[in-house]
């Protein structure tokens, strides 16, 4: 047996003429309530009150917001501003870690190389040998001392200064 699957369940049928169940009671109510302010309030009064009742009654039954019934959108503006709000800020100051005193010895006994002026020197001048002696156009004592293992004579910069201070003094 075959059954017929509904489609479209989201829209509402039209009950009342071209108005759903929920609209005619929208702008019934609205309607009646003109009539009430029109009664009751003296003219100057009750015709800004009449506009504002119908406007609301008309965003009622037609307006959406973001695709949902506009009473939604009140009923959310109305919790929004009668419940109490919970604001959350995390003002924590992160305290610095101290650095004990036995840390900073630790570090000091680590012996870590730094790269000076002369070694970075040293270093080039090195490898200006190697790349002569690779390429055969390095001197005959440049290529002994890559041959035993001294690829430049080290010279440091304590050497340089102490044969300046052997000159001065002599």
């Amino acid at each position: 047996m075959q059954f017929q699957v509904p489609q479209f369940i989201e829209v509402e049928d039209k009950i009342i003429g071209p108005f759903t169940f929920k609209q005619f009671v929208f702008m019934a109510g609205g309607l009646g309530m003109t009539y009430v302010l029109w009664r009751l309030l003296p003219f100057f009064l009750a015709i800004p009150l009449i506009v504002g009742v119908i406007a609301l009654a008309a965003a009622l039954a037609f307006f959406q917001v973001n695709g949902r019934p506009f009473i939604l959108a009140l009923e959310n503006g109305f919790y929004y501003f009668l419940h109490p709000k919970l604001y959350l800020w995390n003002n924590v100051t992160k305290k610095k870690a101290v650095v004990r005193q036995e840390a900073v010895t630790k570090t000091a006994e680590v012996y870590i190389p730094k790269l000076t002026d002369s070694r970075l020197h040293e270093l080039a001048w090195s490898l200006d040998i190697k790349e002569r002696v690779a390429a055969g156009t390095a001197a005959e004592e440049e290529r002994e001392d890559t041959q035993r293992g001294n690829v430049a004579p080290m010279r440091t910069a304590q050497d340089v200064l102490s044969s300046i201070r052997e000159r001065t003094i002599q």
